[in-house]
């Protein structure tokens, strides 16, 4: 009996080390694709500042795209961290 509940509890704690982990990742990458997003976008507008309004029009749509997946991915780990106990 003791092995089965030692197995539970050092799977239900991977689980919650695995979301905590996944969600910080998603975090990260999201963090850096933003920053790639606005670093390129300032060059853009720096090469052709009559553009700049498309410009930054695509790059706050980009942004918005990039942070919702993050939300998704992010919510997806805490409930992997919430369902596991």
């Amino acid at each position: 009996m003791l092995p089965i509940i030692l197995e539970a509890t050092i799977g239900a704690g991977l689980a919650k080390m695995g979301g905590a982990i996944g969600a910080g990742f998603a975090a990260l990458g999201a963090g850096f694709g933003i920053g790639r997003i606005g670093g390129s976008a300032m060059e853009a507008i720096a090469r052709q500042p009559e553009a700049s309004g498309d410009i930054r029009a695509n790059m706050i749509i980009a942004a918005a795209l990039v942070e919702s997946v993050c939300l998704f991915a992010v919510i997806i780990c805490l409930l992997a961290v919430v369902l596991q106990m």
